[in-house]
Formats: C-alpha cells, structure tokens, sequence
C-alpha cells in the first residue's frame, strides 16, 4: 500500500506577501484495501489540509476532514479539490466549520471541487455551510464523475449575508456551476449568479438569505422514503423530488442553523436508502 504523501508544508494562516493571493490545492485518493478503506494519496500546496484518517462507523468507510487553516478567502484566492475514490473505496469528506468568503476588493475568488467515485464507491461530500460577505464576488464549481454503479451524497448550505450580525448581500454576486455525471452520462447541471436582485426577486429567492440543497445520485429511493422526507417541513419554500437515480431535497430560509438541522434530518433518511447504512451523529457539524 503506498504512503500517503505531503508537500509544501502550510507555516501561516496569511497570504505571502501583501496583497499576495492564495492558491491553494489538495489532491486525495481512497483505496479499498480488502475490508478498510484507506487515505492512499494527500497532497497539497497552500493553506488546504485533510486531518488524519478517521473510523467513527467501520474500517470501510473512511471520514476525512478538509481543513481551509485561514479560516477565510479573500478577493483573488483561489482553492481547489479533487478526491478519487478507487474501485470499492467508502469515503465521507466534510469540514470543521462554515467557510466565509470575504469581500472581493476588486478580485474574484474561486473554488473548484472535482469528484470521482469508481465503481462500487461511494462519496459523501458534507461540508459545513458557506457564507458569502457583502461584497464577496466568487465562482464555485463542482463537478462529480461517477461509475455506472457508484454512489455520491452532496450537501450544500449557501448564507448570503449575515443576518445574526445585522449585515445584508447588498453588492457582490456568487457564479455557480455543477455537475454530476454517472457512466459518462450528465444526470444534473446547474448553472446560475446569486446578485442582490435576484436574492429579492420573486423569480429568485424571493428575499430569502440562506439556500440549502442535499443531492443523492444512486439507487432510486421508494415512495415512503420521498414521503418522510416531504414529511420534514412543511413550508413552501421546502420541495423534494425524486428524478430516477437522483433524488433532491431543497429548502430556502432565513436561519442557517435551521438549514442545518434539516439537511442533516434529511441526510439521515436519505443515507439509509441509498446507500444502505445507517446514518451517524456527524461530530464535526457539533462543534
């Protein structure tokens, strides 16, 4: 089994040099190795880390926590993630804490994730929620190639603004763009520009500050698992639908904290269906 391996040791949570950006990568793999699954590949340049391999529920599912040590990005940073779940390989990616994305000051930041799940796999992508400053301008992609038998649980929770500290998504926008490929085959893409219009628009989010979406691409789930599901809330503003092998489960809100208790609700019915194990208390989402 090959040693994992590090590069470009991270010395300080601050860009270089004045007004320096980061550029930051972190490059992983998971490999089945008969009953456990292992962190086979870590690489990474700039302020991205992964903490050591963990084993809450079974050596064959491995949790790995994506660590951004800043604590936040700045106009001009860009970060970047690709994960490669090998043949068999069971991974849970999720982080320590809501990642905050500042004002641009006249520079982009970007983000790119690219996911890949081989046959037999599965990936859960569970990240903590994201907030966007007034002001910020960033472009997040996220794509995610799958193998005709593979599995992928997403969670996204999006805050524009913040509204416990009174501060509003007055000027700024976020560019966004996903896909989900299963066998070649495009299942989901989504593409769109958060701006303060379109936050205010009835056609958008209608004033709402906070966009939670869970997406599950796997096995199709029964009609009592849509019904516990819808069951959740019950609010306009709250919808799931089931299209063949993908399943999503939408909420738009106010309240970040009641983004997360119902996507994390809905993982624990969803994660049973689709990927037949039982659902766990997340320990980082409690910190």
């Amino acid at each position: 089994m090959p040693d994992c391996t590090e590069r470009l040791p991270i010395t300080s949570g601050h860009p270089p040099s004045q007004g320096a950006a980061w550029q930051a990568k972190l490059a992983l793999a998971f490999t089945r190795d008969s009953d456990t699954t292992r962190l086979t590949r870590r690489e990474h340049s700039g302020p991205l880390r992964v903490q050591k391999p963990l084993y809450p529920e079974a050596p064959s599912i491995c949790h790995a926590i994506v660590v951004h040590p800043p604590g936040g990005v700045v106009g001009g940073d860009e970060l970047s993630v690709a994960a490669q779940l090998n043949p068999g390989a069971n991974a849970l990616l999720t982080s320590p804490g809501a990642a905050k994305w500042y004002r641009a000051n006249g520079r982009v930041s970007r983000q790119r994730i690219d996911l890949s799940v081989e046959t037999g796999g599965s990936l859960e992508w569970l990240p903590q929620e994201t907030i966007f400053f007034d002001g910020a301008h960033v472009e997040l992609d996220h794509h995610v190639a799958l193998a005709a038998d593979a599995s992928y649980l997403g969670c996204e929770i999006l805050c524009l603004g913040r509204r416990a500290s009174g501060e509003s998504f007055t000027k700024g926008r976020v560019d966004q763009r996903t896909s989900v490929r299963r066998a070649g085959r495009l299942l989901w893409w989504e593409q769109g520009t958060l701006t303060p219009a379109l936050l205010a628009s009835p056609l958008g989010l209608a004033g709402h500050t906070v966009s939670a979406m869970l997406l599950a691409v796997g096995k199709p789930v029964s009609a009592d698992t849509v019904a516990a599901l819808r069951a959740l809330a019950d609010s306009p503003c709250y919808g799931v639908t089931q299209m063949k092998h993908v399943l999503c489960v939408r909420w738009l809100g106010h309240d970040s904290e009641a983004a997360r208790e119902l996507m994390l609700a809905a993982w624990r019915i969803v994660r049973p269906a689709v990927l037949g194990r039982a659902a766990i208390d997340l320990r980082s989402w409690r910190t």
